[in-house]
């Protein structure tokens, strides 16, 4: 093995891993998110906050939604999604998570953010990611 390989896989595993962040959106036409501009909120989480990642999925309860997951989630990661309810968050993807090696109890950060403006839901994700870190 070389010495690049071995100081690679050194960094990896000394590394703090980021937490992805999954916008679920539920069709984009729940009343709960009216009152916010989605790509603004995507773009500002994306852009300032330290997250390995940001995105919008659709519908993640949906059956391509549990397809989505079943590829995507990876075991040692956390993962932070905004949407409904966090109970139900919990209920919805705790196959998902558990198909991946993951507990839905300590690798999921729900948070929900329906209706709520712009700014109150990335005070929502600031404060749950400062929350987290500690």
């Amino acid at each position: 093995m070389s010495i690049s390989t071995l100081l690679v896989s050194e960094l990896e595993k000394t590394e703090d891993k980021k937490i992805g962040f999954i916008f679920c959106v539920c069709t984009g036409k729940c009343p709960g998110f009216s009152k916010m501009d989605m790509w603004d909120f995507i773009n500002i989480i994306r852009v300032e906050y330290p997250v390995e990642y940001a995105f919008i999925h659709p519908m993640l309860c949906d059956e391509d939604g549990e397809r989505f997951l079943a590829e995507f989630l990876k075991k040692d990661r956390k993962y932070m999604v905004a949407g409904c309810a966090p109970i139900m968050q919990k209920k919805l993807f705790k196959d998902s998570f558990a198909n991946a090696g993951l507990d839905v109890n300590k690798d999921l950060i729900p948070i929900d953010i329906r209706n709520m403006t712009t700014q109150e839901a990335v005070a929502v994700v600031k404060k749950t990611l400062e929350e987290t870190q500690k």
